[in-house]
């Protein structure tokens, strides 16, 4: 079995992505994030993940969120997509940081998203962070692998 190819392939095909950061007290804290890699959700985006064969993870926030005030004390984090009607998960494991290229932060831009940040992708409380994972924890139908990215 192509532990890999099976992981990102479920990294393409959850709707949400569970991310924990660590809070001041030291505690995780999880919150659900948009599946930015998934084309049905984000078809904008699927030429910028084409053929993306790593597993860094992106997501966009708000700068004022406690989550980027958390990263940018500890940047410790993890993602879990989860398919949990096939027994199927991915924990990635590794460095969340924010993101402040601003042809990146343009390319990840999607219409609408004005709601959340009014001033567009230039709005000073857009955020993009990136997850570059160390390691992978998957499970599968009663199976499990670990592997190092």
């Amino acid at each position: 079995m192509d532990w890999q190819k099976l992981c990102l392939d479920l990294m393409r095909r959850t709707a949400i992505v569970y991310v924990s950061t660590v809070n001041p007290e030291g505690f995780p804290e999880t919150r659900a994030m948009f599946n930015l890699i998934n084309e049905e959700q984000y078809p904008g985006l699927k030429a910028f993940f084409k053929g993306s064969p790593d597993f860094t993870v992106y997501f966009t926030s708000n700068t004022s969120s406690r989550k980027v005030a958390q990263i940018r004390a500890l940047p410790r984090a993890c993602a879990y997509y989860s398919l949990p009607e096939q027994w199927f998960g991915l924990n990635l494991i590794g460095h969340l940081e924010e993101v402040h290229e601003p042809e990146l932060k343009r390319s990840l831009w999607q219409p609408g998203w004005e709601m959340y940040y009014p001033q567009g992708w230039e709005d000073p409380d857009y955020a993009v962070l990136s997850l570059k994972p160390h390691e992978a924890r998957c499970y599968y139908q009663l199976q499990t692998c670990h592997f190092e990215i």
